[in-house]
């Protein structure tokens, strides 16, 4: 197997010119667990397709590895918030997971109220699994339910049909509590009378938090070999506001390009991750940003689930690890920042990136002079403009040091 070189930073031995921080950004850990009951067309995450029985077992003690693996890196740490990716995590058992957080919190120090969210098919869920995961520790669930539409969901080639997914809802609700649920929008042959069906469906649940997307061709996917036939594109601009009016006025809020939540619920595990915190990646293709005095370091595990297990039995699951320059940090930070509504407090980018404030001050001028961003003493928002023309916004940024 082919792998990639590791350049790897001598310990204890900042570069002449790095990032310098006065406290080091919160932490998270991210774990992920690469199994599915079947590829969706759509889907470009490290996912893979279970075939048989899954090696919970092996794959638990190797994530467990892993992390300890990777404690001098964070050494001394808090970690804030967990979140459990996938794959479809919920293929795993209730004793599964609850071995996976119990061995986390003997491992790292795990804040008293850290967030915990475990992501759940609705065709791989019962009324036992949520206890088991609820009792484990897990106190957020995302749905991945994309739309609750028969039609749709075949279309999408999701394994659950419009009633696995009012149930899951309704068990995420009833032992969970704090539940997000995913939907699709733009999606082939829908209409927005369709589209804010699915929108009215979800809202009646009453989740928590709701993460709308407008479905993409993404490279290296079945969609992009063969594309369906998607709504045109004044058809998904006008299914786009329509969704984005109908939870506005359902009182949840649009903090990020595509999360709405209700007040004071939205994912404290994201929201690391947009105002550049650090997280730590444990698991088969998990990446992870690590902060240290004088450097940020960036990794990626093995993608393959049998050459992640091989590598972590060999104690080197990083496949690829790398410094992030100096002069990347006024790209990388815009990159997750201006995802944000309220956009982002202005010291903050020299908090989280250990760069100064003058490498950004002339992409910020000249963003502003096209009505991108509007500034504030020490606060920066895109305005709709700006979300608009996102990418376009966050390409001001790229070679700004």
């Amino acid at each position: 197997m082919k792998t990639i070189a590791i350049h790897r930073a001598t310990p204890g031995h900042a570069p002449k010119q790095g990032p310098r921080f006065e406290a080091l950004p919160p932490l998270s850990l991210y774990i992920h667990l690469p199994w599915c009951v079947r590829k969706c067309p759509y889907c470009d995450f490290n996912s893979h397709e279970a075939g048989g029985e899954l090696p919970e077992a092996a794959y638990v003690q190797a994530l467990l590895r892993d992390l300890e693996g990777a404690l001098p890196l964070i050494w001394g740490r808090p970690v804030h918030t967990i979140f459990i990716g996938g794959g479809t995590p919920s293929l795993f058992s209730a004793q599964a997971i609850d071995e996976l957080l119990a061995g986390v919190r003997a491992r790292v120090r795990l804040d008293a109220d850290a967030e915990i969210t475990m992501e759940a098919n609705p065709g791989t869920v019962e009324a036992d699994r949520f206890r088991g995961y609820a009792a484990a520790g897990v106190n957020r669930v995302s749905l991945g339910i994309q739309s609750f539409d028969a039609d749709a969901l075949k279309a999408l080639g999701r394994i659950h049909g419009t009633g696995e997914a009012l149930r899951a809802a309704e068990l995420a609700a009833q032992h969970v509590g704090n539940f997000n649920i995913d939907l699709m929008y733009a999606l082939p042959g829908q209409t927005v009378e369709l589209a804010l069906r699915d929108v009215r469906q979800a809202l009646a649940l009453a989740p928590t938090h709701l993460s709308a997307y407008q479905l993409t061709m993404e490279p290296n996917t079945l969609f992009h070999r063969y594309p369906p036939a998607l709504p045109d594109e004044d058809t998904q601009v006008d299914i786009e506001e329509a969704v984005h009016e109908a939870l506005a006025e359902a009182g949840y809020l649009r903090y990020e390009t595509s999360a709405f939540a209700r007040a004071g619920r939205q994912c404290r595990h994201n929201l690391n991750y947009w105002r550049f915190g650090d997280y730590l990646g444990i698991g088969a293709g998990a990446h992870g940003k690590i902060s240290f005095p004088g450097r940020i370091l960036r990794q990626i595990r093995f993608k393959q689930p049998k050459a992640y297990l091989a590598a972590v039995a060999q104690g080197q699951p990083v496949q690829e690890e790398r410094e992030v320059p100096l002069a990347d940090m006024p790209f990388e930070f815009m990159l997750n920042a201006l995802r944000l509504t309220d956009g982002f407090e202005l010291s903050s980018y020299a908090e989280r990136t250990g760069d100064s404030l003058a490498a950004i001050l002339q992409p910020l001028d000249e963003a502003q002079s096209k009505g991108l961003i509007v500034r504030e003493p020490n606060w920066v928002k895109p305005t709709a403009l700006g979300r608009r023309f996102l990418n376009d916004l966050q390409a001001m940024f790229l070679n700004a040091a």
